[in-house]
């Protein structure tokens, strides 16, 4: 595909604008996530966690929202300028128009199957751009991070906790 200079810098544009607006729109700093970061969240962390997750059901979903609590205090946790670029992610993948072309998710992230999610982050872990690879390295490990940070998952992976009488 043959792409002229003027198409080129179009979609550059049109490519600033919406990462500017969607970053502006969810600015990173001291804030709650909000009700649409929160339903991304839940359908990645189903996507990401569902060999660790039960099925379907009221327990599986207490274990999202708890997760999902967890990526919060997390983010809550780090500088101003990591939770800014954070935002500026989340803002892309919960506006409509990012989670259709970023993620090709089109229906809204509650509806969206394990599957489908699944197919977008492994598209992102794979793709051969950096910033795809470190964007998924970001949600793979907030959402990691904030489910072996409960202790009640210690058990399913034979971890006996932190060593004790040191500190």
């Amino acid at each position: 595909m043959i792409v002229s200079r003027r198409q080129f810098i179009r979609t550059g544009v049109a490519g600033g604008l919406l990462l500017a607006f969607s970053g502006w729109l969810n600015a990173a700093g001291g804030r709650p996530l909000s009700a649409g970061e929160r339903e991304m969240l839940a359908a990645l962390c189903g996507a990401l966690l569902d060999g660790a997750l039960p099925p379907a059901g009221e327990e599986r979903s207490r274990l999202v929202a708890l997760t999902v609590d967890g990526i919060a205090t997390t983010i809550a946790g780090l500088s101003l300028a990591s939770q800014r670029e954070i935002g500026e992610l989340f803002g892309l993948l919960v506006l409509a128009p990012g989670r259709m072309v970023l993620a090709g998710v089109s229906r809204p992230w509650r509806e969206a199957t394990v599957g489908e999610v699944s197919d977008f982050l492994q598209s992102w872990r794979t793709s051969r751009l950096a910033l795809l690879q470190g964007a998924y390295g970001a949600l793979h490990d907030l959402s990691f991070g904030a489910w072996y940070a409960r202790p009640d998952t210690w058990e399913a992976i034979a971890y006996p906790g932190p060593p004790r009488g040191y500190f």
